[in-house]
């Protein structure tokens, strides 16, 4: 008998829960506007509907929940935009706490510019050394070849291989400096945006040149 009590009051709470859930969800209605701009309250809403946004009502008529209307397409641009905006503006900070871990002030920048455009005009000096040196063999190299021509001898494989050779060489050399040139300028145009930003970043002005002088190598 007990046991048929139980199994009856299980039942009967199961149902009642059942129940009270039932209502609870028939009791919640939509508002919305329908397409013609007027107020609809319903058990349902259509799809179109939902876009537009809507309000989700309890038993007692209130407001239980506000779903916004879905954004326009040029509200997500806008939104994509703003999302860009922040990730630049992030990336720029960290560029600049990067800059003012190597330099402190514009002056310093200039100085390390100075000191590398330098080192590199130092190099490029070389090797146009170099080229001179190598042209005065080039140079030697031809005229034993002509006199040998203009004596109607032939000129020796030997020969001919030197000069290719070192024509070879100075067009090495000659395509390592204008590249190390270009390096230059590529420096220098990078440094002085680092510099300009240095000036902005830190408040404070540069007081050397650009161009490296006398007092400043």
């Amino acid at each position: 008998m007990a046991n048929r009590l139980t199994a009856f009051s299980a039942r009967a709470c199961a149902c009642a829960l059942m129940l009270g859930i039932a209502t609870h969800a028939a009791a919640n209605m939509y508002r919305y506007m329908d397409e013609n701009g007027q107020v609809v309250i319903s058990s349902t809403i259509p799809q179109e509907a939902t876009k537009r946004g809507y309000d989700i009502l309890g038993n007692n008529g209130r407001v239980i929940e506000t779903i916004p209307p879905a954004p326009t397409e040029e509200e997500i641009a806008a939104r994509e935009a703003e999302k860009q905006r922040q990730k630049e503006l992030a990336e720029q900070r960290e560029q600049d706490r990067q800059l003012l871990k190597r330099f402190s002030h514009p002056d310093q920048a200039v100085k390390a510019m100075h000191r590398k455009i330098r080192e590199l005009k130092g190099l490029i000096q070389l090797k146009q050394g170099n080229i001179s040196v190598i042209s005065s063999q080039l140079d030697n190299e031809q005229s034993r070849a002509a006199d040998m021509e203009r004596a109607g001898r032939d000129i020796p494989e030997a020969t001919l291989e030197k000069i290719r050779r070192l024509e070879s060489q100075i067009g090495d050399i000659e395509r390592e400096i204008a590249s190390q040139s270009q390096e230059i300028e590529t420096l220098q145009k990078a440094f002085e945006a680092d510099i300009e930003r240095l000036e902005e970043v830190t408040g404070e002005a540069r007081t050397l040149p650009l161009e490296p002088t006398k007092e400043t190598d």
